[in-house]
C-alpha cells in the first residue's frame, strides 16, 4: 500500500505503471466508496495506460482531514498527490463527486488535466434541502440507516438480488465509510455548484450516465455535458450510478474509444 501526507492529510493512493509514451488515467471515486470500485475497469486498462487510484479524504484508508472540507480542498488535495508523483496533462476520470473534484481541479490546475472522464456527475448535484436531509439522517441514525435508499440509487434492481454477494460487499463497503468523512463530503457536495465552471473546459470531454441512475440522471448529465464545449455524451444501459461495478466492459470501451479519438500530442505521456 502507497501512503503520502498531503495537505497534512494521509492520502492512500496506487500507482500502476505503464510504457512511457502512454497517457496517465487518475480515477477518482463517489460518496461513500474507496478506489476499489475501480478494480474491473483497471484490470482491463493495466498496461495500455498508467493509471493513479487514491482514496479521497474521508474515505477508504485517507485521513478525515480538517473540518469543514470543500470540493476545493479535494481537488487541492489531488493537485498535491499529482505534484508529488510529477504527473502532468492527466486525463482525469471522476464518478460523481469525483467528477466535482475533476472539474474543480480543472478550474484551480489546467496544467495537470489534459482531458476530462465525468462519470455520472454534474455540474451542481442534489439540492441543500436533499443534502441536509441525509446528513441529518446520518448524524441521527449512522450511515446503516440510508444504505437501502442509497443502493436504490447506486445499483439497478438486477444487480440488489440477495444472492448477489457483491451487492452485500457494497453495502458493507458504504457502510465502512469513517462518518465524519462521510458527513463532510455530503456537505461539500451540497455547496458545490460549477455550472460557471463547467462552461469554460476546453480540454476533450465525455460525460458517461447509466440509464437508470438515481443520483444524477440522464437528463442532468445531459444538460452538464451541453454545458461544456464539444463534450461527448454516452449512457449506458441496464446501469445505475456506479458503472465501474455494474457495467465495467462497457464503461471501458467508452473510455478506450474516447481516449484513442483524441489525436496524437492531446494526451501527454506520464513524466
Amino acid at each position: 500500500m502507497q501512503f503520502a501526507s498531503i495537505n497534512d492529510v494521509t492520502i492512500h493512493y496506487q500507482v500502476i505503471g505503464a510504457p512511457a509514451d502512454r497517457p496517465v488515467i487518475v480515477f477518482t471515486n463517489s460518496l461513500g466508496t474507496d478506489f476499489r470500485i475501480w478494480r474491473d475497469v483497471v484490470v482491463r486498462l493495466a498496461g495500455e495506460f498508467a493509471i493513479v487510484l487514491y482514496d479521497k479524504r474521508g474515505h477508504g484508508l485517507s485521513d478525515v482531514g480538517q473540518l469543514p472540507s470543500s470540493i476545493e480542498d479535494h481537488a487541492t488535495d489531488l493537485a498535491g498527490l499529482l505534484d508529488l508523483l510529477s504527473v502532468k496533462d492527466a486525463v482525469i476520470c471522476g464518478l460523481s463527486v469525483g467528477g466535482l473534484i475533476a472539474q474543480s481541479l480543472y478550474h484551480r490546475r489546467p496544467d495537470l488535466v489534459r482531458a476530462l472522464i465525468l462519470c455520472d456527475t454534474a455540474h451542481k448535484i442534489g439540492t441543500a434541502e436533499s443534502w441536509n436531509a441525509r446528513i441529518a439522517a446520518v448524524e441521527k441514525n449512522g450511515i446503516g440507516s440510508i444504505v437501502d435508499a442509497i443502493m436504490e440509487r447506486w445499483f439497478t434492481p438486477a444487480f440488489r438480488r440477495p444472492e448477489n454477494t457483491a451487492y452485500a460487499g457494497y453495502c458493507n463497503m458504504l457502510t465502512r465509510q469513517p462518518v465524519e468523512g462521510y458527513l463532510a463530503a455530503c456537505a461539500a457536495i451540497r455547496d458545490a455548484d460549477f455550472t460557471e465552471i463547467a462552461k469554460t473546459i476546453t480540454v476533450p470531454t465525455i460525460c458517461i450516465v447509466g440509464d437508470q441512475d438515481g443520483s444524477t440522471p440522464p437528463d442532468l448529465v445531459l444538460s452538464t455535458a451541453k454545458l461544456i464545449s464539444g463534450a461527448r455524451y454516452e449512457v449506458i444501459s441496464d446501469c445505475a450510478h456506479i458503472p465501474c461495478v455494474e457495467q465495467p466492459e462497457a464503461l471501458t470501451a467508452i473510455i478506450r474509444a474516447f481516449l484513442t479519438s483524441i489525436p496524437p500530442g492531446e494526451v501527454s505521456a506520464h513524466e
